[in-house]
């Protein structure tokens, strides 16, 4: 069956298209994203329902990375994500927890301590339940890791230097130099270990790690250096002259606004703060919004092909926010769906539509413009 040509329009228009230079998403629309879904995770323990916000973000990643160096980063966030519920692991069996249990599943020497350490014990009987709490604090945590390496992974750190306000930009010149090293020493690590193939050597195990980490930090270093370097060639942190009075309120108005911020977002994450939590991070944004206004007479730098955010942008930012806003909804909701107890024991259920929430999160891979591969012909303009 043939479609029409007005169908097979619509659906043209419908697909995403090839990712260009032009309509590539701005960094800041994937950093909103996974800031959102990050933002879910902190509003739950459940580990069904963190398990699905780290699946969303690796489908997303999956269908949308590109082959650049600093795409590569997202399977360090994941095993860093394991290492960190390991090591919460394993601080609950040999430091102890909080919570109490019945479940005893073994028992360590315990070691005497001093009467001033009291609360603080080390070995001990271990419960099913502590463990069970450690692991859903642990999970949390990871999830938080993996949403942030997806958005290293998707957004380009040198495309987010350009959407920063102008009285930030010496600051976002230091953050695009540090952000640009975990990638490279990633892809130092694969390049090395290919070649370590190719001679017939271990690319595994504690000795290739010790021979190979000194090469990657230093290659790693180096490139971040280098990309320092070449800002500055072309001008970047020149600064022009603005009164001091400006100067100063400029100051006053970003501190007080980020302080804000910060008290408002404690106070939304805290149960306790939420009532006064939204008015506060709404005036300490304000605050801050018109600091970096004021700020940004003192750039005089300019701007070569900004990024525009287009509806796709838009979309893409709005599902992460519409994810963390569907949590904050649930955990006023129904909070014992968003963390099952552990004393007594009890197993996870899966809220349905807390879950259907999340998977808003899938929007990227659907409206976010496809990423070229290697093999195509095509080039960016």
């Amino acid at each position: 069956m043939t479609r029409s040509p007005g169908a097979a329009r619509r659906h043209a228009a419908l697909r995403a298209p090839e990712a260009t230079r032009s309509n590539a998403l701005p960094a800041g629309a994937w950093w909103l994203w996974a800031l959102g879904l990050a933002t879910a995770a902190s509003r739950t323990t459940n580990p069904l329902l963190l398990g699905l916000l780290v699946g969303v973000a690796g489908y997303v990643v999956a269908a949308r990375r590109t082959d650049a160096p600093w795409a590569r980063s997202y399977g360090a966030f994941i095993k860093l994500g394991l290492f960190v519920v390991a090591v919460r692991l394993v601080f609950s069996v040999f430091l102890g927890s909080p919570v109490p249990g019945t479940h005893t599943l073994f028992a360590l020497p315990e070691v005497p301590l001093p009467d001033w350490a009291q609360g603080v014990r080390i070995g001990g009987r271990v419960t099913a339940e502590q463990l069970v709490f450690a692991l859903y604090d642990g999970a949390k945590l990871a999830t938080l890791l993996i949403c942030v390496g997806a958005a290293n992974s998707l957004a380009d750190p040198a495309r987010l230097l350009k959407s920063l306000p102008g009285a930030l930009y010496e600051v976002g010149v230091a953050v695009v130099v540090a952000m640009t090293f975990a990638p490279n020493m990633v892809a130092d690590v694969a390049r090395l270990r290919a070649a370590r193939r190719l001679r017939g050597r271990p690319a595994g195990g504690i000795g290739a790690v010790l021979q190979i980490g000194l090469p990657v930090l230093e290659g790693a270093l180096e490139r971040s250096v280098a990309v320092a370097a070449s800002m500055d060639a072309r001008g970047y942190g020149r600064t022009a002259r603005v009164p001091p009075a400006v100067r100063r309120i400029t100051h006053v108005l970003t501190l007080g606004g980020l302080l804000g911020v910060c008290a408002g977002t404690y106070g939304l994450l805290a149960a306790q703060g939420a009532v006064h939590g939204l008015p506060l991070l709404l005036a300490g944004l304000a605050a801050a919004m018109a600091g970096l206004g004021l700020g940004g007479r003192r750039s005089v730098r300019s701007r070569y092909r900004p990024d525009r955010w287009g509806v796709r942008a838009w979309l893409v930012a709005a599902s992460g926010v519409a994810v963390a806003a569907a949590m904050f909804w649930a955990g006023a909701a129904a909070p014992d769906a968003l963390h099952p107890g552990v004393v007594p024991l009890t197993a996870p259920v899966l809220p349905l539509w807390p879950a259907a929430a999340v998977l808003i999160g899938l929007l990227p891979a659907v409206v976010a413009p496809l990423p070229v591969s290697p093999s195509d012909s095509k080039e960016y303009p």
